[in-house]
């Protein structure tokens, strides 16, 4: 078996198109990894799973400003490219996508896109167009890339449901990928983000996934009532005395619809802020 070739970065679309085409020519299968970078085991989990099942894995690193509203954290989102070039590398990347943003907005967007529906509960309702900022981009990316497979962790569970359901209403030909959540030993959810999180901050973090496991402790044991589930999370979440809560939601998945009665496929899932720190988390469970 021939060495793999050491891994390219690439800054413009042109020429990633333009290095893609040659890949495809040889017929070898593609997948993306979109992320903002600032990798974590998250990320490599995805990585790894693309190196898996594609003959070329493309890692866009973009942090993406259409995504983050007003008052939010692009200036201060973490960066490190040579870290993550790096992580990258050692995971099993062949090519990474790092454009600028001029490059990927040269002119004022006017076409975005807009997911209806999916978009308005859990995340999209404190950070209005977050979504159309992801799908846009994401779709973009498609574009761009026109890979055969995608990965997407389901940490942000909403945003694969998102792009799975653009995906299927748009006709684009891609695979999306959802992969597990990848945890700290401590179950805190692995997230770009964790670091801002004080020490102190940091110890209490893990009472969000403990509280949505007591949830489908109750789920599993044959409780039906969302109400009481919700309740029980609840109450865990609150007495820790340190989150403020964003949502706390169990609805069917992945349309993401309220819930008279728990069945089929849900989702319980959680923002609250810890801090300066919003964190998410959320358990998919099917009956």
């Amino acid at each position: 078996m021939s060495a793999r070739r050491p891994m390219e970065v690439i800054t413009t679309i042109e020429a990633l198109r333009s290095r893609l085409a040659q890949e495809r020519q040889a017929g070898k299968q593609i997948g993306l990894v979109p992320t903002m970078g600032y990798l974590h085991a998250g990320h490599l989990s995805l990585i790894r799973k693309a190196r898996e099942e594609c003959d070329c894995v493309v890692m866009s690193l973009f942090v993406n400003p259409l995504q983050f509203g007003e008052n939010e954290d692009f200036d201060r989102y973490p960066r490190d490219f040579e870290r993550d070039r790096t992580m990258a590398e050692e995971a099993g990347v062949d090519l990474l996508f790092y454009p600028s943003v001029e490059e990927m907005y040269p002119r004022r967007i006017l076409t975005t896109v807009h997911v209806a529906g999916l978009t308005e509960r859990l995340c999209g309702r404190s950070r209005p167009g977050h979504f159309d900022g992801v799908a846009t981009v994401v779709s973009k990316l498609f574009h761009i890339v026109c890979p055969d497979r995608a990965y997407f962790g389901q940490k942000d569970a909403q945003q694969l449901a998102v792009i799975e359901r653009m995906v299927e209403d748009l006709n684009i030909p891609v695979k999306v990928v959802g992969c597990p959540i990848i945890r700290e030993p401590d179950g805190l959810a692995m997230s770009s983000r964790n670091v801002y999180l004080t020490p102190e901050e940091r110890k209490a973090a893990p009472t969000l996934y403990q509280a949505l496991q007591e949830g489908e402790r109750l789920i599993r044991g044959g409780e039906r009532n969302p109400n009481v589930v919700l309740q029980t999370v609840r109450q865990q979440i609150e007495r820790a005395k340190v989150f403020r809560l964003d949502y706390l939601e169990l609805l069917s998945y992945p349309d993401l619809e309220p819930l008279d009665a728990i069945g089929g496929k849900v989702i319980l899932a959680v923002a609250a802020w810890l801090g300066r720190t919003r964190l998410i988390d959320n358990t998919i469970i099917e009956i």
